[in-house]
């Protein structure tokens, strides 16, 4: 910070609470070059953004001279500003939220939760609350001491079905190790286009796209992982899309690794997009991917004794697969 700031930071009572946090003050000095309030303000704390700085003028947290300040504001010597830092949309992402999402069962190492579609697993960017983790805390307050409040595995947010988490630490590494020896068994249920082979699998790795930031992709991808799935053509039939009939297939998928949008990937890979998966090339609009993780078996690390789970289809996904004309 350059000598023409004059900076008083008064005693904060409790960091985690804007409501009883008490405002850094700064005083521009007289050698202070006059500048716009936000360009300013981002050299005085570099360690905020500046688009997370014009939020806090914005909403009042900042003044000058006493009096509410505007973004544009241009300020300089002689000015005073004072700054009641607000804590980060990340850094109150792991608070317990009333989210609703089923159990299917559990026991003191672990619960079994029925994901529904829209419900994002863990907190991230663009969605620091109401995901699955913020329910899993208010329903388990004891989740607060585990890691991930337990969480061992995710589902896409548009993805519905069964995952496990760990009630425990001990439980945690237990679980996690079934998965990095891929010992535990997670099947999914897809909606396909187009007619599949009857069974198959696609043992390609998954990376970024280096492309489509948003998007993984086993075509030259970044920092690419192993990726392995087992696919096996339940049932094929026509589905009536913009008066067009469409050949389908349903898929059961298993999966040997975990890579983000798996089975998305290399469905479309195969030239098989799920339905409703605009992001990999579907062109039939069902209202988000059908893909469900309808069972999951691992080892329960109480009993050293292998347990298994199932879940029905969601009613969206079953109101798709009912209009279709099975062969």
């Amino acid at each position: 910070m350059s000598e023409s700031w004059e900076e008083d930071i008064l005693d904060d009572a409790d960091s985690s609470d804007s409501a009883v946090k008490e405002p850094q003050i700064f005083r521009l000095g007289r050698d202070t070059a006059a500048d716009r309030l936000d360009k300013l303000l981002a050299k005085l704390l570099p360690e905020h953004s500046r688009a997370r700085l014009q939020t806090w003028i914005e909403d009042g947290f900042v003044t000058v001279n006493q009096k509410a300040a505007k973004v544009r504001q241009i300020v300089g010597p002689g000015d005073v500003i004072s700054v009641i830092e607000q804590a980060s949309e990340q850094s109150k992402a792991f608070v317990p939220e009333p989210v609703e999402f089923g159990v299917v069962a559990e026991s003191s190492a672990w619960i079994v939760v029925n994901k529904p579609a829209g419900l994002v697993t863990h907190p991230g960017a663009g969605n620091w609350h109401g995901t699955l983790l913020n329910g899993l805390l208010y329903r388990y307050p004891e989740l607060a001491v585990v890691p991930r409040a337990g969480i061992v595995h995710r589902l896409d947010k548009d993805t519905s079905g069964l995952l496990v988490v760990a009630r425990t630490e001990t439980a945690q590494t237990h679980l996690v190790r079934q998965l990095q020896a891929r010992t535990m068994g997670r099947r999914y249920l897809a909606l396909a286009q187009g007619e599949m082979l009857d069974e198959g699998a696609v043992d390609l790795p998954i990376g970024r796209d280096p492309r489509v930031p948003v998007r993984m992709s086993v075509d030259r991808p970044i920092a690419p992982k192993p990726a392995l799935t087992h696919y096996a053509c339940l049932r094929v039939g026509n589905y009536q899309d913009k008066r067009q009939e469409k050949r389908v297939s349903l898929v059961e998928c298993r999966l040997e690794t975990g890579r983000t949008h798996q089975i998305r990937v290399h469905m479309s890979y195969l030239g098989h997009p799920l339905l409703g998966d605009s992001l990999y090339g579907s062109h039939i609009a069902v209202g988000r991917q059908m893909l469900h993780a309808y069972q999951l078996r691992f080892v329960n690390p109480e009993s050293e004794q292998e347990v298994m789970f199932e879940a029905e289809l969601p009613s969206d996904m079953q109101a798709v697969i009912d209009i279709v004309q099975w062969d």
